[in-house]
């Protein structure tokens, strides 16, 4: 659970105001408490998923355990971070996808460019295999 302290304290550092002044105590306590939360919806999360069969924790699981746990307040601002995180995913698949188009090749194109860029490596490689033998 150390990591857990690592990353959670990290987390606290950044969204704490700078003009928030706190005993060490008291932070560590902030933290300790969010260890906790987060323990707390994990193995609720865990359960869930293993009680569905299923090996990975998906957001449907995190959602139903803050509402068996009676953290209902918490599923729609969970629901609009998840909803921004599917569309970062989005726009990240389409930027790829652009790469693509933007090289004005067409795929045969490129496999043609990539076949000569590997003979080219493979004649370099040769060539100084070749001189430290």
């Amino acid at each position: 659970m150390h990591f857990w302290v690592a990353t959670v304290q990290k987390i606290v550092s950044e969204i704490i105001p700078p003009d928030l002044v706190f005993s060490r105590e008291t932070r560590d306590a902030l933290i300790e408490c969010c260890v906790e939360f987060i323990g707390l919806i994990s193995t609720q999360s865990n359960d869930i998923a293993e009680g569905e069969a299923k090996k990975t924790i998906a957001s449907e699981h995190v959602i139903k355990a803050l509402q068996e746990l009676g953290f209902a307040d918490y599923i729609e601002p969970i629901r609009e971070v998840i909803q921004e995180h599917k569309e970062t995913q989005k726009q990240g698949r389409e930027r790829k996808v652009g790469k693509f188009e933007a090289s004005g090749m067409t795929e045969e194109e490129l496999l043609r460019k990539q076949e000569e860029l590997f003979g080219l490596a493979r004649s370099k490689l040769n060539q100084e295999g070749g001189a430290n033998t």
